[in-house]
């Protein structure tokens, strides 16, 4: 897609005017002949457009280096083991080494603006964020104010990237090397230095890490966060851009996997029973009603979208009620409905103790010992293991497993109801 193609996208009006700002310069970044990448630019008057960034940044301090810089990290939310939540990893970039309180108090206030979307609101105890404190040797991001500001950081982040004045590019592979040093990392978005309105999305940029995708926002700007919010309908969401450019024509492939857009008209869908059928005249939490609604993908006609004008769409907006489904299933596909500080190798017997975690809200709870259900414990996240009264020779293992569900009507997929319910199990003696 073209960079000069702009989006029928807009933002709410008080995003369009923190958009607002520098008058560009003649100077221009030297080129990096890394691979290149197609990203999303947030531009300065609230459209959406696509743009071609370099893989690296001519003002990346560490390019090149091997992975032995110096960093910090700090968790910003703990709410669990990674093996059971879902860990964003924040990674700084011009704050030099005086300023890293000012970049853990920026991470945080971008992880309020994420999390106060929903369903990131609702399932906040999924997630652990934490701060990758990456020194840079200047303070602040080059093209900032203006296109001839140049500064040396650790992660080259840099505005006015293809020419685009709010696209905020890295160096993705100086990114890499810092998001290493979380305990895990399954979303990654780069916090700049900068009050400027701007970001990027790398979208296709995957990680041996986990990862998949990287987003960049500035730390400074009290709106950006939305960027971040946008860009994991992709990373986590699985979903496509519901806006279009006038004047690309019709849609000229296949049915679209996404599963918020498609070739078919709402009467279609509901014959076939295929992509956000069961949502169809619902009330949207972005407004109106689910339908199919022309447009999306790029294209102004031949694929159809759920709703008017979702996230997917506009920034600051809701996602509509088949995006919100595909995020819940999202977040599960890398964390669990239930967690335990007991390992399911240990060896427990009637004298030990048993506690589980629930971090969902709602979420309901059943045990079972040797396959039958003990109801009497039903929603009990604690137990004294006497409590199981077991019976037969001492030395006979019995199993206990705990079974947890997310009840959320939010998910109406039966297959992806599925990714819903976890369990854990312990061999218990008496």
């Amino acid at each position: 897609m073209h960079r000069s193609r702009i989006s029928t996208l807009a933002l709410t009006g008080a995003l369009a005017l923190a958009a607002l700002g520098s008058t560009p310069a003649s100077a221009a970044p030297a080129p990096v002949t890394r691979p290149g990448h197609q990203v999303e630019s947030f531009a300065e008057d609230g459209t959406i457009s696509r743009a071609e960034a370099p893989g690296g940044s001519p003002f990346a301090a560490a390019r090149g280096l091997a992975a032995t810089e110096a960093a910090g990290v700090t968790p910003i939310v703990q709410n669990g083991s990674t093996a059971t939540r879902l860990d964003i990893v924040m990674v700084g970039d011009g704050y030099t080494a005086d300023q890293q309180a000012k970049f853990r108090a920026d991470a945080t206030a971008k992880w309020q603006e994420i999390s106060a979307v929903e369903p990131y609101r609702t399932y906040r105890g999924l997630f652990n964020v934490w701060a990758v404190e990456a020194v840079s040797a200047e303070s602040g991001v080059s093209g900032d104010p203006d296109k001839a500001t140049v500064r040396k950081t650790a992660l080259g982040s840099y505005f006015w990237c293809d020419d685009v004045e709010r696209l905020l590019c890295v160096d993705t592979d100086a990114v890499e090397r810092y998001a290493a040093k979380a305990p895990q990392a399954d979303l990654v978005v780069v916090v700049a230095n900068s009050a400027k309105y701007g970001g990027a999305g790398y979208n296709d940029v995957v990680s041996p890490l986990g990862y998949s995708g990287i987003a960049t926002v500035a730390g400074g700007n009290a709106l950006s966060g939305q960027i971040a919010v946008h860009e994991t309908g992709h990373s986590l969401g699985k979903l496509a851009d519901e806006y279009f450019y006038e004047g690309q024509g019709s849609y000229p492939g296949k049915e679209p996997t996404e599963v918020n857009i498609s070739q078919q008209t709402a009467a279609q869908l509901r014959r076939s029973h295929t992509k956000w059928y069961r949502w169809l005249g619902q009330t949207s939490p972005d407004g109106g009603t689910v339908g199919a609604y022309l447009g999306g993908g790029y294209y102004p006609q031949g694929l159809y979208r759920p709703t008017d004008n979702s996230i997917m769409r506009s920034l600051g907006r809701e996602f509509n009620l088949p995006g919100r489904e595909a995020m819940i299933a999202g977040f599960y596909r890398y964390a669990s409905t239930l967690g335990s500080s007991t390992p399911t190798s240990a060896k427990l017997t009637t004298a030990d103790r048993l506690s589980v975690e629930l971090p969902a809200p709602g979420t309901r709870l059943r045990w079972y010992l040797d396959g039958r259900e003990l109801t009497g414990l039903r929603d009990r996240t604690a137990l004294a293991l006497t409590e199981l009264r077991l019976t037969g020779p001492k030395s006979r293992p019995h199993q206990l497993t705990a079974m947890a569900t997310d009840p959320t009507t939010a998910v109406r997929d039966p297959e992806l109801r599925a990714g819903l319910t976890d369990s854990l199990s312990w061999q218990v003696t008496r």
